[in-house]
Order: C-alpha cells, then structure tokens, then sequence
C-alpha cells in the first residue's frame, strides 16, 4: 500500500504547477484590468521629449511633404544669422545621421532659417544633403509646441507624414538623439 501513496503527492504537485501555468497570466491579467494593479514600469527610456498628442504640420505646411522625401526630418530651427552656435549644432545634425548607421537613409535633416539665408558655400562644403528652408510660420508653430520650461535652441523630429513627434533639448548629445531615433524608427513602418 505504500507504493500508490508515495506517488499521489508528486502526482498533485504536477498537476499544481500545470494549473498554475495556465491559470496564473488569467489571474494576473485580471487583477490589473479590474484591481488597478499596474505593473509597468515608472521610468523612461527616452532622452529626449515625446510631445503628446502629436502635433500635425503638413496640412499648413504642405512644403514638408516635399522636403521629407518621405523620410523622417530632424530639425533645426534658427532665426538670426548662423553664427558659432548655429554651426555646432548643424554639425549635430549632420552627426547623428551619420550614427544611425544603415538607417541614415531614413533622416533626413531640415535647416529652418530666417531672414538671412545660410551660407550656401558651407552648407555645400560641411552639409551636403541639408535641406534648408525660411519659413517663420512654421518656426512659430514648432515653438509653440513646446511647455513653457523647455530650454530653446533644441532639435525637433517630424516623422514622414509631417507630425512633430519630438524635441531634443541643447544639452543633449548625438549618442542620446540617436537612441531615440533609433528606437522610433524600429517601431515605426513608415518612413
């Protein structure tokens, strides 16, 4: 007799355990849909700034279409004439393309300038591919896009359709502009 008892227990445990498997992800599930358990995480992984809801451009600037090239655009927008700042961060630009590697075919970059049009011998030379454009409606809305406490002179990324989707603050680097990138062009299906 003590053979068929030995066995039971282990027999129950097993049948535990695939009950469990197959019950447990119910359970859980059910506990955050109506127990408001949120398991998700609290940080971010984005360095930049994810502007919600996404702000749509290319109805009143039908010339983004036409820039984008159905590529997404990252962009900087400056008012006065390209001084050393302006030149660091057109360098910016031209540098996180670089980085992405294989996908650089799907960023392009956007100069939006003032007034006084950019020196096209060193757009030519330092920049080639850079699209520029002076549009100060455009600039406008692309500022005021943005929270009131958000530093200037930062980069904006439009996606294909011309949606502002971000903001990369000054202080950012390449390196964290190109993560984000990154990230958002493998999630993404068009562009």
């Amino acid at each position: 007799m003590s053979g068929p008892e030995t066995t039971r227990g282990p027999a129950h445990l097993q049948l535990l355990i695939i009950a469990a498997l197959f019950l447990g992800p119910l359970i859980l599930a059910a506990l955050m849909y109506y127990g408001g358990l949120d398991l998700r995480p609290s940080g971010r992984s984005n360095h930049g700034l994810l502007l919600q809801p996404v702000m749509p451009l290319a109805d009143d600037h039908p010339e983004l279409q036409e820039l984008s090239g159905g590529q997404w655009l990252l962009v900087y927008s400056h008012a006065e004439a390209c001084d050393d700042e302006c030149r660091e961060a057109l360098y910016t630009l031209r540098q996180s393309r670089l980085m992405l590697g294989n996908d650089m075919n799907r960023l392009g970059r956007l100069f939006l300038h003032g007034d006084i049009p950019p020196d096209t011998v060193f757009l030519n030379k330092q920049h080639q591919g850079l699209r520029t454009l002076n549009n100060e409606s455009l600039a406008q809305e692309l500022w005021s896009a943005l929270p009131q406490d958000v530093p200037s002179n930062g980069f904006f990324l439009l996606d294909p359709l011309g949606n502002l989707v971000m903001y990369f603050g000054p202080d950012l680097g390449p390196r964290e502009m190109v993560d984000d990138i990154k990230h958002l062009l493998d999630l993404s299906h068009i562009g």
